[in-house]
């Protein structure tokens, strides 16, 4: 009975308003976006028939019908049933990026005289609008897509068309007053248009992961002060080397993230020389002059970025070398973060029968069968975000390396990671400093005990009684377990004023602690 009363009900239901429902189901935003994307395109219930209202849209592949409040259109829904791959949308600053390229376009071709003015400040406004973060929920396409970006391209097109016209007076969909490629799109091409949007992004990524790793290298500066009289076991190798201040390791940590910072800072001019102006393939086909002339400064004064066109338009439009550059260095953070995040884990292991010298935050339990056990969580998620960054690195290096004669067709896929690289790197960044630096204290008694029972201290007496009397002395220590410090005691090696000199645990860790002279050296003293 059921299943014949769905069948009355939905009997005047046509396959197209069903295809419609799957659209918009699936088009991949929150559910916040979703709600708001159906309530917009008004889906009516009359008499038991669902009705969609909907827009005819061509193409050169044939028509299409397009949800009639969208303002995507035809190349974009194309588009959105042929990339179904991560489940996510194009990044936010990559629309923001695309609006910002589209209206200095529309302002330079305006002032060129190109666009009629009451259609380029149609164009202005409606990128205006999606500057301050309007219609996003309209770029519906996949980050990872073929065709160079050309999908994402439309999108944006598309997308700024339709609200120009509207702010015209038009209908969605009537290009005869505003055209997505004739207009919107004007002296450009998605060659030199998505590549140019790629670097802005990441212009506007990168200081905010890099405020992220200044804020971390002050943090560590902070521990170096508050572990400076912290005298601890230094190893190499996992074994007992030589005393080292604790405050020292982790000034010897912030010193590795402000070189990070640096490279970051550095390597962000990369991104500042675009191929804007490129169109196809670098020879700057269907611009005119004056676009050529103006397009670089009219991108300045709309993104703030002091960004200069490429010397050589071709070798820009095909090679993709400043990405993996950029990417490089992030993988070297990830690198020095992950390897800060193993000497955590091992300082702190234990609690009883490990190093234990230093103690990380509590953060949550550690094992569902195991009570008490607490897991050094945040040291773990950071390394992991590492290996991520890693594995991004390489996609890029072969999305670059596989571009092919005069354009690359991988982009997508390399701002996708590119970006995810950045966000993850500052976030993990943000997660290590608030949830487990500014937490760790030291177990002093600890670390002290670690010192005084080990043979690395033997080191300091080499310059006093030679290499071949300290070493006898270590192997003594470790056959009895008797401390180094008693051993030349007894046999009288040296005296208590002067070991206490020599072993004094700042000296250990000081350069230049050696203070030779004739009368304190007995090298030649057999023991």
């Amino acid at each position: 009975m059921s299943e014949g009363k769905n069948r009355k009900k939905y009997k005047n239901i046509k396959m197209s308003d069903f295809r419609m429902l799957i659209i918009i189901i699936n088009i991949k935003v929150n559910l916040v976006g979703k709600i708001r994307i159906i309530y917009k395109i008004r889906i009516l219930k009359r008499n038991g028939e669902l009705i969609m209202k909907t827009r005819i849209e061509f193409d050169s592949i044939g028509s299409m019908e397009v949800p009639e409040e969208a303002y995507y259109g035809v190349q974009t829904l194309r588009a959105k049933r042929n990339f179904q791959i991560t489940d996510r949308c194009i990044h936010e600053k990559l629309i923001v990026s695309l609006a910002e390229i589209k209206k200095a376009a529309a302002i330079t071709n305006k002032n060129a005289g190109y666009l009629k003015p009451h259609v380029a400040n149609a164009i202005i406004n409606a990128c205006d609008e999606i500057i301050c973060g309007k219609l996003h929920e309209q770029f519906i396409l996949d980050p990872i897509q073929g065709g160079a970006g050309t999908s994402a391209n439309m999108n944006a097109n598309e997308v700024i068309a339709n609200r120009a016209i509207e702010l015209l007076g038009g209908k969605k969909g009537d290009y005869s007053i505003i055209h997505p490629n004739d207009d919107v799109n004007m002296a450009q091409s998605t060659n030199d248009v998505f590549p140019t949007a790629g670097k802005l992004s990441v212009l506007k990524m990168l200081p905010e992961t890099v405020s992220e790793l200044q804020r971390l290298y002050k943090e560590l500066e902070l521990k170096a002060l508050e572990f400076n009289d912290v005298i601890k076991m230094g190893r190499t190798q996992l074994q007992d080397a030589v005393p080292i201040r604790l405050g020292q390791s982790f000034h010897a940590f912030a010193s590795m993230i402000k070189r990070d910072v640096d490279r970051l800072k550095k390597v962000s001019e990369e991104m500042l020389v675009l191929n804007i102006g490129a169109t196809a393939i670098g020879t700057s086909i269907n611009a005119s002059s004056e676009y050529l002339e103006n397009i670089i400064e009219n991108i300045r004064k709309v993104c703030g970025f002091e960004v200069i066109q490429a010397k050589d338009l071709i070798d820009a439009t095909q090679n993709l070398d400043g990405f993996v550059t950029v990417s490089g260095v992030l993988k070297t953070c990830a690198v020095n973060l992950s390897k800060m995040a193993n000497d955590l884990r091992l300082l702190s292991s234990g609690p009883k029968t490990g190093i234990s010298e230093i103690n990380l935050p509590a953060m949550q339990n550690g094992s569902s069968i195991m009570p008490g056990k607490v897991n050094p969580v945040i040291p773990e998620v950071v390394s992991q975000v590492a290996f991520n960054i890693i594995g991004n690195d390489f996609t890029i290096t072969m999305a670059a390396e596989s571009g092919q004669l005069e354009l690359n067709a991988f982009e997508p896929v390399l701002f996708y990671n590119l970006f995810e690289s950045i966000e993850t790197l500052k976030n993990a960044a943000t997660t290590l400093i608030d949830n487990c630096i500014k937490g760790i204290t030291a177990n002093k008694e600890r670390c002290k005990e670690l010192v005084e029972n080990s043979v690395g201290i033997v080191t300091a007496l080499c310059p006093y009684i030679g290499y071949k009397n300290s070493s006898i002395i270590a192997k003594k220590s470790l056959n009895t377990g008797v401390s180094i410090r008693q051993i030349v005691l007894e046999e009288k090696i040296l005296s208590r004023a002067q070991l206490e000199e020599i072993l004094d645990p700042f000296s250990m860790t000081a350069p230049g602690s050696a203070k030779l002279t004739n009368s304190n050296l007995v090298s030649n003293k057999a023991i």
